[in-house]
């Protein structure tokens, strides 16, 4: 019984299907059924029923798949202590893998991480969902870094898409998760002209909803922002100031519009990698980029 033997198994067990698992393991699906084969003869049972249309494990199945799990993540962490005992700590590495849509994440919290470990190794892998849970599951890295869709904002707010809100980093309403429109009756508004007549006319229908025709205050961009930090009042631009918005460090844009999709960052690690510090402050940097990618962004 070889170990490749049970990668090929294993990926059988979680995938239930032949020609994905062979690929999966870069065999082919002829191959792998001898695999199988040979594994059941060894064991002296059968492991898997195969029909046309699924693939399922009877009992001994089950239980064997349980044993490949275990066992090559055994395997994966003798070999890590191996490499450490004859290379001592200097050689430390880790393996990190992240999808797309963490690439503007993971690489600038490595960057940052080895200003402070240069000691520590570190390997990128671009991969997607499905092999980054394989690749951890089997110990082929040891932290797995992906994006996913987090619960939606709903408010009676709404703004067009052209349109932000936005106050003073000192605002009440900055520590809000979700604004309610009769919350914006208690504070005076800032506007902020628009080089397009259509973004223009949005913002009229919204001071007009909001009851602040008579009382809105309306600037340039600087002017607005320059308000906001002498008052208590909130503000609304265009889209197209939303840069400047974020880059500045005493004003919070708002959350006001219905079922506002966002993101999720999910970190995972292997669970032999261990508690570190130098793992630890690795973890923190990854959350910290991803906090403030979402900022920018």
């Amino acid at each position: 019984m070889r170990f490749d033997q049970l990668e090929q198994f294993l990926a059988l067990g979680n995938l239930r299907h032949f020609r994905q698992a062979a690929e999966q393991t870069n065999i082919s699906t002829s191959a792998l059924t001898r695999s199988i084969q040979t594994l059941e003869d060894e064991i002296g049972c059968e492991l898997v029923k195969r029909s046309t249309r699924s693939v399922k494990l009877t009992e001994q199945g089950e239980l064997f798949l349980a044993y490949c799990k275990t066992t090559l993540n055994e395997l994966e962490h003798t070999k890590k202590h191996i490499h450490q005992s004859l290379y001592g700590r200097d050689q430390q590495k880790l393996v990190i893998g992240y999808t797309n849509q963490a690439s503007k994440i993971v690489p600038l919290s490595c960057g940052q991480f080895l200003a402070d470990y240069p000691n520590v190794k570190i390997e990128m892998q671009l991969q997607d969902e499905q092999e980054l849970s394989r690749k951890l599951q089997l110990g082929e890295i040891d932290i797995s870094v992906y994006l996913q869709k987090a619960c939606q904002i709903e408010s009676d707010v709404h703004l067009p898409d052209q349109l932000i809100m936005f106050v003073a980093k000192h605002h009440p309403l900055a520590a809000k998760d979700i604004i309610r429109r009769e919350e914006l009756l208690h504070y005076s508004m800032f506007g902020c002209f628009s080089q397009s007549k259509q973004v223009q006319t949005m913002l009229n229908e919204v001071v007009d909803n909001l009851n602040k025709a008579t009382s809105i205050k309306i600037g340039n961009i600087e002017q607005v922002i320059q308000g906001l930090k002498s008052s208590s009042s909130f503000a609304i631009a265009s889209i197209e100031h939303a840069k400047t918005v974020a880059q500045d460090a005493d004003l919070v844009m708002l959350k006001t519009n219905k079922a506002m999709e966002q993101e999720q960052l999910v970190v995972q690690t292997n669970r032999n990698l261990g508690a570190s510090n130098y793992i630890t402050h690795l973890l923190s940097l990854i959350e910290k980029t991803a906090q403030n990618s979402q900022l920018v962004n």
